[in-house]
Protein backbone atom coordinates (compact mmCIF):
# COMPACT_ATOMS: atom_id res chain seq x y z
CA UNK A 1 0.00 0.00 0.00
CA UNK A 2 1.19 3.55 -0.82
CA UNK A 3 2.43 5.48 2.21
CA UNK A 4 0.41 8.92 0.74
CA UNK A 5 -2.52 6.99 0.33
CA UNK A 6 -2.27 5.44 4.15
CA UNK A 7 -2.38 9.26 5.46
CA UNK A 8 -4.75 10.53 3.25
CA UNK A 9 -7.27 7.78 4.59
CA UNK A 10 -6.61 8.28 8.25
CA UNK A 11 -6.70 12.44 7.61
CA UNK A 12 -10.22 11.28 5.96
CA UNK A 13 -11.12 8.99 8.70
CA UNK A 14 -10.17 11.96 11.55
CA UNK A 15 -12.21 14.48 9.85
CA UNK A 16 -15.30 12.29 9.38
CA UNK A 17 -15.14 11.71 13.23
CA UNK A 18 -15.58 15.64 14.35
CA UNK A 19 -18.40 15.91 12.48
CA UNK A 20 -21.59 16.23 15.10
CA UNK A 21 -24.81 14.94 13.97
CA UNK A 22 -27.22 17.41 15.32
CA UNK A 23 -30.87 16.02 15.67
CA UNK A 24 -34.10 17.83 16.25
CA UNK A 25 -36.15 16.29 19.12
CA UNK A 26 -39.43 16.77 19.10
CA UNK A 27 -41.92 17.63 22.56
CA UNK A 28 -45.47 17.52 21.74
CA UNK A 29 -48.42 19.61 23.98
CA UNK A 30 -51.96 20.36 24.09
CA UNK A 31 -53.03 23.67 25.21
CA UNK A 32 -54.90 22.75 28.00
CA UNK A 33 -52.08 20.76 29.38
CA UNK A 34 -52.32 19.73 33.02
CA UNK A 35 -49.47 21.42 35.53
CA UNK A 36 -47.26 18.37 36.43
CA UNK A 37 -47.49 16.87 32.90
CA UNK A 38 -46.42 20.24 31.70
CA UNK A 39 -43.28 19.35 34.23
CA UNK A 40 -42.55 16.20 33.21
CA UNK A 41 -42.54 17.41 29.44
CA UNK A 42 -40.42 20.35 30.39
CA UNK A 43 -37.96 18.17 31.95
CA UNK A 44 -37.45 15.91 29.46
CA UNK A 45 -36.64 18.82 27.09
CA UNK A 46 -34.42 19.86 29.54
CA UNK A 47 -32.68 16.62 29.31
CA UNK A 48 -32.23 17.06 25.39
CA UNK A 49 -31.28 20.87 25.02
CA UNK A 50 -28.23 19.79 27.66
CA UNK A 51 -27.34 17.00 25.46
CA UNK A 52 -26.89 19.47 22.41
CA UNK A 53 -29.71 18.74 20.63
CA UNK A 54 -32.26 21.38 19.10
CA UNK A 55 -35.96 20.60 20.42
CA UNK A 56 -38.96 21.39 18.78
CA UNK A 57 -42.29 22.27 20.82
CA UNK A 58 -45.33 21.02 18.74
CA UNK A 59 -48.56 22.39 20.40
CA UNK A 60 -51.35 20.48 18.51
CA UNK A 61 -55.04 22.12 18.06
CA UNK A 62 -57.98 19.49 17.89
CA UNK A 63 -60.88 20.45 16.56
CA UNK A 64 -62.25 24.14 17.73
CA UNK A 65 -59.37 24.56 19.74
CA UNK A 66 -57.54 26.34 17.32
CA UNK A 67 -59.59 29.44 17.93
CA UNK A 68 -58.47 29.79 21.07
CA UNK A 69 -54.69 30.22 19.51
CA UNK A 70 -54.10 32.88 22.41
CA UNK A 71 -53.61 29.67 24.99
CA UNK A 72 -50.97 27.88 22.72
CA UNK A 73 -48.65 31.18 22.78
CA UNK A 74 -49.25 31.56 26.18
CA UNK A 75 -48.42 27.60 26.70
CA UNK A 76 -45.04 28.64 24.18
CA UNK A 77 -44.46 31.43 26.39
CA UNK A 78 -44.33 29.57 29.37
CA UNK A 79 -42.27 26.52 28.12
CA UNK A 80 -39.47 29.42 26.64
CA UNK A 81 -39.57 31.21 29.95
CA UNK A 82 -38.64 27.81 32.07
CA UNK A 83 -36.32 27.03 29.72
CA UNK A 84 -33.99 30.47 29.55
CA UNK A 85 -31.24 29.63 31.40
CA UNK A 86 -29.74 26.80 28.92
CA UNK A 87 -31.62 27.94 26.02
CA UNK A 88 -32.78 30.33 23.11
CA UNK A 89 -35.45 30.68 20.94
CA UNK A 90 -34.26 29.78 16.73
CA UNK A 91 -37.96 29.99 15.85
CA UNK A 92 -40.57 32.04 17.39
CA UNK A 93 -43.95 30.57 17.58
CA UNK A 94 -45.76 30.15 14.68
CA UNK A 95 -49.11 28.28 13.51
CA UNK A 96 -49.06 25.68 10.26
CA UNK A 97 -52.19 24.33 9.87
CA UNK A 98 -53.66 22.97 13.52
CA UNK A 99 -50.13 23.25 14.94
CA UNK A 100 -47.90 25.65 16.59
CA UNK A 101 -44.42 25.35 16.37
CA UNK A 102 -41.36 26.85 18.27
CA UNK A 103 -37.79 26.05 17.78
CA UNK A 104 -35.27 26.09 20.92
CA UNK A 105 -31.62 25.81 20.56
CA UNK A 106 -28.82 25.23 23.12
CA UNK A 107 -27.18 28.15 24.61
CA UNK A 108 -22.82 27.44 24.10
CA UNK A 109 -21.92 27.07 27.30
CA UNK A 110 -18.81 29.67 28.50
Amino acid sequence: MDYGKFKYELKKQKSAKKQKDQTVKEIKFRPNIGDHDLEVKVNRMRGFLESGHKTRVRIFFRGREIVHSDLGRKLAQDVCEELSDISSVDMEPKIEGKNLIMVLTPVKKQ
